[in-house]
């Protein structure tokens, strides 16, 4: 495949993760036994740190399963209205998710979202905050990207020229009406996707695409992980982070860059950060502040729930996208055919970069507006906000006030510029028939 070595990072942790059992198993004893009623240990001090210490022990030691985006409702109006997770769309290592909105009667036509969610480590999930802020007034897609290690070898390679086939065939399905959103990493491959269709004269080409954080051109104000990629180069990545899925995963034996390693980067890079926030929540669980301690819970549940990558799909980013640059330097391929995205000239963009962030630095994303040079100046925008990071992009607080209502904005005028475009082109059509008919 890509000449790495056999590795038995994966087998090893799945070792010691099996080793680690009997101890959680004693830890959960001890957890229940202190938090048990009629205990009357249980309300006291000690008590309450036996407690915190075991549910710290097993919360770090277990092996987190992937969330669920868990939207039952929304907003709509001030009307509360059902949702319904349907998979619309489904190959090997995707699926396309609709959220379904149960409303009742005739309603004024929405845009239409298509939502590419990371394919880096953690699960689509991530991005619930998103979904949840758009889906009053969207109809919302999300791609659901499917655990590598879950996937049989008899299901083929998947790489980064068949990311953007799928993307291509999502937009081919959903069709011309369709705004695309990109956070971080999929914003490369998503605006290939669209420069691929463009330069094919695909009708199915989106209306808009929005591209969030993303590493357009890592050039431009490179941050520690840019800089790691591009010094160590990619032979160093065949070497270090790539392994095989052992049995009994569904993906046995294939080449993978496992979850766990890109969390254990992460992490690295703000450990005094993480072992804060864990010992808070040790403090939180003595002291008996169950608010505090249940956000921590949420939080981790979804930053430590993580998926395995195709080595092929992994490998390829890093070279293409930090390593060699192709995309801003025009020499990205798809297939057998080059990326211009001077080819893109029907499809408004939308950038949109966090002042702090610090895994696509400032300037990064908004880059695609040098390469799209054909886009016209009022089918585009590039909006920064101030005082948040790479996760206040697409989630938090200043995100659902400040970035969402942008965004929305943007993809609404220009569904309503297409209707009045259809309106204008209807009565034309109207006027010449009454010529003939005369």
């Amino acid at each position: 495949m890509y000449g790495a070595p056999m590795s038995f990072a994966y087998h090893a942790y799945e070792a010691v993760h099996m080793m680690v059992g009997p101890a959680r198993g004693f830890s959960d004893a001890l957890h229940l036994a202190f938090k048990n009623p009629a205990n009357p240990l249980t309300y006291t001090p000690f008590g309450r740190t036996m407690a915190a210490s075991a549910e710290l022990f097993e919360r770090t030691t277990r092996r987190y399963g992937k969330p669920a985006f868990d939207l039952p409702q929304t907003t709509i109006n001030g009307v509360k209205v059902a949702v319904d997770e349907r998979v619309v769309w489904e190959r090997p290592f995707c699926k396309l998710v609709y959220f379904d909105r149960k409303t009742q009667g005739r309603r004024k036509p929405q845009p239409k979202v298509l939502l590419v969610a990371p394919m880096s480590g953690h699960y689509a999930t991530l991005l619930r905050g998103t979904v949840e802020a758009f889906l009053p007034g969207h109809e919302v897609y999300i791609t659901d990207w499917v655990d590598a290690r879950l996937v049989p070898m008899s299901a083929g390679r998947f790489d980064l020229d068949d990311y953007i086939d799928y993307v291509i065939g999502m937009l081919q399905m959903l069709g011309p009406d369709t705004h695309v959103m990109a956070v971080c990493q999929p914003s490369v491959p998503v605006l290939a996707a669209i420069a691929r269709m463009e330069a094919e004269g695909d009708p199915c080409a989106p209306r808009s695409m929005t591209l969030m954080g993303g590493p357009i051109d890592t050039r431009r104000s490179p941050t520690e992980v840019n800089k790691l990629a591009e010094d160590r180069g990619i032979d160093w990545f065949k070497r270090h982070c790539i392994t095989r899925v052992p049995f009994p995963h569904q993906g046995y034996f294939r080449e993978v860059y496992p979850g766990f390693l890109q969390l254990s980067g992460f992490m690295a890079m703000n450990l005094d950060r993480h072992v804060t926030a864990h010992y808070d929540m040790f403090k939180h669980l003595v002291r008996g502040d169950g608010d505090s301690a249940e956000k921590h819970r949420d939080f981790y549940d979804e930053y430590l729930a993580v998926m395995d990558l195709t080595a092929e799909f992994y490998l390829q980013t890093v070279e293409t996208v930090f390593v060699e640059h192709a995309l801003p330097k025009g020499t990205m391929m798809h297939r057998d055919k080059r990326v211009d995205c001077g080819a893109i000239r029907r499809v408004a963009l939308m950038t949109v970069e966090g002042e702090n962030d610090d895994i696509s630095g400032v300037g990064q994303t908004q880059a695609a507006h040098d390469l799209c040079i054909n886009i016209p100046d009022h089918m585009r925008v590039h909006y920064m906000q101030k005082a948040v990071g790479h996760y206040g992009v697409f989630n938090g607080s200043r995100f659902r006030a400040e970035i969402a209502p942008r965004i929305s904005d943007f993809m609404v005028s220009l569904d309503m510029e297409a209707a009045k475009g259809r309106r204008e082109e209807s009565a034309a059509e109207a006027r010449k028939s009454l010529k003939i008919a005369s």
